[in-house]
């Protein structure tokens, strides 16, 4: 009731837009770029740390076997751009790769998709969040003391700027992720110019240390599973490429073509980052590993819990510009921003699919709807409060998150390809123009090469990861797929009840109207004149006996009245009010099932958040009860106080929480369809 909420609310969100304005919201490529891409193109600041940090394992001489995987793991992101440039051409509607799997493989494979996204959305927050508040501590050690408010603070300033709206929000955001490319291709050119031309030693501050082999002796088997440990932790660098596939809505026109080019172009810089900081890594003999305290050995001894590992990235920068210099400064500052920022491609394709997911049936509607800003604002609230969760939970440790992380989105992956050759298998048998038919051909070899690439993927992340903590996401997704399918049993069973039958059409015999009494005063009055204007079959009023003499008063003030209205006293031994009421209500509907019953319930209006603690409590309770009695209509008569006309005088706007639908300008409100429309407020 009071104006605060409403103004905190304004400053932190803006004004609230029309659904009109939602066209000027779309996005040109250049804004794209750093709101769909910005998660592969940050993951340079991780992923290459977990690919050595792995090979760390059997000691630095494993090292040599860097360059090949990195190269690998290029190759996949590669074909996986390509494929996915093939799904945005072909469903540009937005839902990705559950749209997809969905139309080609069936609902099943469709929720197992929107399962694995919805997880690794959440875990995209927590690992960027996390590995930039890590990057953030190389330069300010102070943060590294306090990473977990830290990086609560700014889950929190990332909700806060997408709440405002995708394009403010991609305003903000592409101007640090710029400068985070620019700055490591920046580096990779010095390092490189200063290896090849200059023929300078670069020496990363750890190039001194030694690495403990936790495993020695490998061979066969052995030397194939930390390989492919290593491939799997490096493949984090693929995460966030769907998300474009889920925004495509989100571009301006021509849609397709604009999203198709931004993934290029995201794929061809994502490529070259990695490569490069990988390179460079292992010219500057970086070290690093899993336990650091314990298996970084200086002269022989470890270098103790009071060490703090830099990222592999700030030790790269150190290598090339110095530690503590300007660029070195601008390289970790310009990182901790782009990951922070990388959150934003979960707060981009996680409350479009959870919109798309609520249309169909499978999440809460509320997820379906646009904010003030137009923004889908439910599903950026619910990210950022799981999110949260999971930082707080695992205390923001990069590694620990990391062996959750790209188990779901290579699910969707894999689906997601094998489902767009089934596309392509259909529209062939229909095609009959050669030169589509050869694009097809083309584009169905494109999306198996890509589906078989990551299905294989999928099997060695789920091996080599799963005692590390990819056992917790392999039950995230069953139980978030049940829990989807319940949604969807639910709101068919409620379509269900509520279809129309001949009977409903049926006038019932007769109204009995109730008014409820507590005492004789002006909303008693009103109510009582309200219910004789409805003109229901019988009238009468009634009260609950719980002090003798309040109710003897009553029937004297009622008789001095002369009401037209039979006023009937309810014995309550046990001081109850809303039981006897209710026991009464029923014995009518009991006497003529045929019947309809109206309760008139009497209510003030205040205009004070403290009035409700003093006021309408028994008439809530009392009204909520007799909701669920069936043939009972509810009705409330307000009788105004004083206090209320700072409410009623008050110029109207959008109501913080209010009820909204998507407006028929968007894809969305033209693709709704279960559910109808709003019945009431308890829709």
């Amino acid at each position: 009731m009071s104006k605060v909420p409403d103004l905190v609310k304004r400053v932190l969100v803006g004004r609230a837009l029309r659904s009109a304005q939602l066209r000027e919201e779309l996005l040109p490529k250049r804004i794209a770029l750093p709101i769909f891409a910005s998660d592969p193109l940050s993951s340079v600041a991780y992923a290459p740390q977990e690919l050595l940090m792995m090979l760390a394992l059997a000691g630095a001489s494993f090292y040599a076997y860097g360059p090949w995987v990195a190269l690998a793991i290029a190759a996949l992101m590669a074909v996986v751009v390509a494929s996915y440039r093939q799904n945005v051409r072909a469903y540009p509607s937005g839902g990705g790769d559950y749209e997809v799997a969905k139309t080609n493989l069936g609902s099943t494979a469709g929720l197992t998709v929107a399962s694995a996204l919805l997880v690794d959305y959440v875990l995209t927050v927590a690992v960027s969040v996390s590995s930039g508040v890590e990057n953030a501590g190389s330069a300010f050690p102070f943060i590294t003391e306090h990473k977990v408010a830290a990086a609560l603070i700014i889950i929190a300033l990332l909700t806060v700027m997408n709440l405002r709206g995708v394009r403010e929000a991609g305003t903000l955001f592409a101007l640090p992720t710029y400068a985070f490319v620019a700055g490591v291709l920046g580096m990779i050119a010095v390092g490189l110019f200063r290896l090849q031309v200059a023929g300078d030693e670069l020496r990363a501050p750890t190039a001194d240390l030694e690495i403990r082999a936790e495993q020695t002796e490998l061979a066969g088997l052995a030397m194939l599973f930390l390989l492919l440990r290593a491939f799997s932790s490096g493949c984090a660098a693929l995460t966030g490429v769907e998300a474009i596939s889920n925004g495509v809505p989100a571009f301006r026109k021509p849609k397709s073509r604009n999203a198709a080019t931004t993934l290029l172009m995201m794929g061809l810089i994502a490529i070259t980052m990695f490569g490069g900081v990988i390179a460079l890594a292992l010219a500057s003999q970086v070290r690093v590993a899993e336990h650091p305290a314990e298996d970084l050995l200086r002269d022989g001894r470890p270098v103790g819990e009071d060490y703090v590992q830099e990222p592999v990235l700030a030790q790269v920068a150190a290598a090339v510009f110095g530690h503590g210099s300007v660029p070195f400064l601008y390289i970790a500052v310009v990182t901790a921003l782009t990951l922070f920022l990388a959150a934003n491609t979960a707060y981009n394709g996680f409350p479009v699919l959870g919109s798309i997911l609520a249309r169909d049936g499978y999440m809460p509607r509320q997820l379906h709807t646009r904010g003030d800003r137009l923004a889908f604002s439910n599903g950026i609230l619910t990210l950022a409060a799981m999110a949260a969760l999971l930082v707080y939970a695992f205390r923001a440790e990069v590694t620990k998150l990391i062996q959750l992380y790209i188990v779901g989105v290579f699910v969707s992956f894999t689906l997601g390809q094998i489902g767009m050759v089934r596309h392509w298998n259909r529209l062939l048998r229909t095609e009959t123009d050669l030169r589509e038919r050869a694009r097809m051909h083309r584009s169905r070899m494109i999306n198996a090469v890509g589906g078989t690439v990551t299905g294989v993927v999928l099997v060695i992340v789920l091996i080599t990861k799963f005692t590390h903590g990819a056992w917790i996401v392999c039950i995230a997704i069953p139980a978030l797929f049940a829990l989807m399918k319940g949604i969807r049993r639910h709101y068919d069973t409620v379509a269900r009840e509520l279809a129309p039958t001949g009977e409903d059409v049926a006038l019932p015999a007769r109204n009995h109207a109730i008014v409820l009494v507590s005492k004789l005063h002006k909303p008693t009055l009103r109510a009582l004149a309200y219910a004789r204007a409805t003109r229901p079959s019988t009238l009468e009023a009634v009260t609950v006996a719980v002090d003798p003499a309040e109710v003897a008063r009553l029937r004297e003030e009622w008789e001095a009245l002369d009401l037209p209205v039979p006023l009937k006293i309810l014995d309550s031994p046990y001081r109850e009010v809303t039981r006897p009421v209710l026991d009464y209500v029923r014995k009518v509907r009991r006497r003529s099932p045929r019947d309809v019953v109206t309760v008139f319930v009497p209510e003030y209006v205040v205009g004070h958040w403290w009035e409700n603690l003093l006021h309408n409590q028994s008439a809530l309770r009392m009204k909520t009860r007799l909701l669920f009695v069936p043939g009972v209509m509810v009705t409330s008569v307000p009788w105004q106080l004083a206090s209320s006309d700072r409410l009623r005088k008050r110029r109207e706007r959008a109501a913080s929480g209010g009820v909204r639908r998507p407006y028929a300008g968007t894809p969305e409100a033209d693709r709704t369809r279960a559910g109808g429309g709003i019945v009431s407020g308890r829709d």
